[in-house]
């Protein structure tokens, strides 16, 4: 199948992911200070929020095998897939900290130092990534195979430690759940 690279519609999408990557931000900034009241308890969904994240971990590493073996609908699907769930998880994770307050982290001894440090990372490379993950679906998306393939090389390793190092950080939280 021949596949014909569409800038027009790229230049579009982009405006759009830079747009939707500062309300994100504006939103991630908002929850911290916000805290609504909707009468629905959402506490559960910290829960989804890491089984998303393996989820799409395993989305990932599909669609990298899928691309390493030329099987470019196969490594679409997946792709789609772990945006699309990405997106579910991001959606969840908003109205969780936008209804609930913060959880914080329980556990003594030097424990403490290996959850910070896959929270931070997980937290800095979320937020620094999300942009640079849009950009890098959209040259694929209006198959900018060069730019698409560039991109990929560094987003790729980073999108998939933030899926592998969330749900990690939800099992070491467990214990300080109430």
């Amino acid at each position: 199948m021949e596949y014909q690279a569409n800038p027009t519609l790229a230049k579009k999408l982009t405006r759009i992911s830079y747009v939707v990557s500062g309300l994100v931000l504006g939103l991630v900034v908002l929850m911290r200070k916000v805290k609504l009241d909707v009468g629905v308890d959402l506490t559960f969904l910290p829960a989804v929020n890491a089984a998303l994240n393996v989820i799409v971990a395993v989305c990932l590493l599909v669609a990298l095998y899928a691309i390493m073996h030329k099987n470019i609908q196969k490594h679409r699907f997946f792709m789609f897939t772990a945006a699309v769930l990405s997106t579910l998880f991001l959606l969840c994770y908003i109205a969780y900290h936008f209804t609930t307050p913060e959880t914080t982290y329980c556990v003594e001894g030097n424990i403490r130092y290996i959850y910070f440090f896959f929270l931070i990372t997980h937290v800095i490379l979320a937020a620094l990534s999300f942009p640079f993950i849009l950009l890098t679906f959209i040259r694929g998306l209006t198959f900018q195979i060069r730019e698409h393939r560039n991109m990929a090389k560094w987003v790729f390793p980073v999108w998939l430690y933030v899926a592998v190092t969330g749900p990690i950080c939800f099992i070491m939280l467990q214990p300080c759940y109430q």
